[in-house]
């Protein structure tokens, strides 16, 4: 019962993050293609748009590993037809020509002219609301967040279970009731207003406009990223920040393959410290980003009874390596405990959903306070200083202001997540074929040339030269790669045509980064966010790369 009551809790918690995504970049740009949609039809259309994007984003979300593995479906190619039937919708209505064809042709076949020109049957427009809320649903999933942490996990175990279907849907459902109410309340104006009701077919032709572009804007730039200023606050700690409303006794570390830094530890043994869970994987960019902080708390506060616990959790097969994760270690200099939890088992226990996030339970062993991400580092700093009773004042971590507008999104290669593809050559899994790159790179879209294997979670080049290029939007680039055999494999590095020289990141030296093991290297580092091509030629078969990341 215990169990099934944390599972109910998850559920209610992905609700309320969901519901809190209306304040996201994330949600603005497919909140015009809401309203425009559901301005147009009878009264239940706005029901329908909004029942069937959570459907299918639900569904599409839950599903993706099965349509991958199982029946060979490309993802990508899905989302891309829905983006495509936005864009004919949106054409459509702008167009009285195309107007009235679409209507006559779907009045017959579909019955869905309600899409363009709406009428008084209401379960035409409701049904013509679901294929139109349906489209958005399966354009937005990648915009989801953390919460597609879920369908990682899932391809990790090889298992799915009902409680996370229904954990989607309630994250689904939260984004999906704040649109609902919009897109309401924008009817409800919309008919009050005489001027809209005289001018109905300009009226038609501005939302027509406004899906086409709001479509193009989550195509070539639905990855607008915030990092906000954050105080520099020199108070004292005297209370919690954020803290849980209900605490609850810290689940159990279980499960753990071997420890790096300790003796295996159990909460039970650890009661009257304060103690700091960090799920995080050594390969994960956001997850490297959060380490200088959690060093600096180990230094500072373990002789006033912080226990810091790295609960590395892999998100790529070579992270569940032991010597890879002990280098790893040793790299970035990290000396509190690093526990391997290679079959998610604490993941599972604490129920988490992301990489980083940060678990902080009292001295009673209750978790008090827990945040998902990069960010709130003062937050932190300040309830770890409350829980050790520390009086202050005390200077606390602050994060570095900026804005990123645009910036590309993580990008994994590997089929299995693989998106923006754009090679002509169809993907071929598993085996070593030839690609070429196109005439034209779009932004944030990657391709292939010469001889690679493309497989589950990374790609192969199985041919000296053979080279790949990805059209990026940021500051700093960065790869997850590594080598057959752990061989050494040298790969040139260029930057818009031209060998990388002023704009090299850390692990580049004579334009060229050396390929020694599987982890995270960095590629480019410009002093300020800006659009290139990035070009990486493996001089040597045996390069794998797993995924771009990307940070301002």
């Amino acid at each position: 019962m215990d169990s099934v009551n944390q599972e109910l809790l998850n559920i209610s918690l992905a609700f309320l993050e969901g519901f809190a995504l209306i304040i996201s970049p994330c949600i603005l740009p497919i909140l015009p293609i809401i309203l425009s949609g559901s301005l147009e039809g009878g009264k239940k259309r706005p029901f329908g748009i909004i029942f069937g994007f959570v459907l299918a984003f639900a569904l599409f979300t839950f599903f993706s590993r099965q349509l991958v593995q199982s029946l060979g479906i490309d993802l990508n190619i899905i989302r891309n037809l829905s983006f495509g039937f936005l864009i004919l919708f949106g054409i459509i209505m702008i167009s009285d020509t195309l107007t009235n064809l679409f209507s006559q042709f779907t009045s017959k076949i579909f019955h869905l002219d309600s899409v363009i020109k709406g009428n008084n049957q209401t379960q035409q427009s409701f049904f013509s609301g679901v294929f139109f809320g349906s489209l958005i649903g399966l354009v937005w999933t990648p915009c989801a967040g953390p919460i597609l942490a879920i369908v990682i996990v899932q391809s990790v175990l090889q298992k799915t279970n009902l409680f996370s279907f229904f954990t989607i849907l309630s994250f689904g459902l939260g984004a999906a009731i704040p649109m609902l109410i919009i897109a309401l309340l924008g009817r409800k104006v919309m008919e009050k207003l005489s001027f809209f009701r005289k001018n109905a077919v300009i009226l038609r032709k501005f939302l027509g406009l406004l899906i086409v572009l709001s479509a193009l804007f989550l195509i070539f730039g639905n990855s607008v990223a915030f990092s906000l200023d954050k105080e520099d606050p020199t108070k004292a700690a005297v209370s919690l920040k954020s803290s849980l409303s209900n605490p609850y006794p810290a689940p159990a570390i279980t499960g753990i393959t071997t420890w790096i830094n300790s003796k295996p530890l159990e909460l039970r043994e650890l009661k009257g410290k304060v103690i700091l869970i960090d799920f995080w994987a050594y390969s994960c960019i956001n997850c490297i980003r959060t380490l200088p902080y959690l060093k600096s708390w180990d230094q500072k506060y373990r002789d006033q009874g912080l226990v810091i616990i790295g609960m590395h959790s892999p998100e790529f097969d070579f992270e569940k390596d032991y010597n890879n994760v002990k280098k790893a270690v040793d790299e970035y200099n990290i000396h509190y405990p690093v526990a391997l939890d290679n079959n998610f088992s604490t993941w599972q226990n604490y129920h988490n959903q992301y990489w980083p996030a940060h678990y902080l339970i009292d001295k009673n062993g209750y978790v008090v306070y827990q945040h998902a991400g990069e960010g709130q580092y003062d937050v932190t700093e300040n309830n770890i200083q409350a829980l050790l009773g520390m009086q202050g004042p005390y200077t606390q971590a602050s994060e570095k202001a900026g804005v990123s507008f645009f910036q590309t999104p993580e990008t994994y290669l590997g089929y299995q997540r693989q998106e923006k593809y754009y090679s002509p050559e169809t993907i071929v899994r598993d085996q070593p074929s030839n690609y070429s790159f196109p005439n034209q790179l779009p932004r944030n879209a990657w391709a292939l040339n010469g001889l690679w294997n493309i497989g589950l979670q990374k790609i192969v080049a199985t041919k000296s030269g053979s080279s790949i290029k990805i059209h990026f939007n940021a500051a700093k680039v960065y790869a997850v790669m590594g080598s057959k055999k752990n061989t050494t494999i040298p790969v040139k590095v260029m930057l818009n045509g031209e060998l990388v020289i002023a704009e090299k990141g850390k692990d580049i030296k004579d334009s060229h980064v050396v390929v020694n093991g599987d982890k995270l290297y960095s590629l480019i580092e410009l002093e300020n966010s800006a659009s290139g091509i990035l070009e990486l030629i493996s001089e040597a078969p045996g390069l794998e790369i797993y995924t771009f990341t990307f940070g301002s």
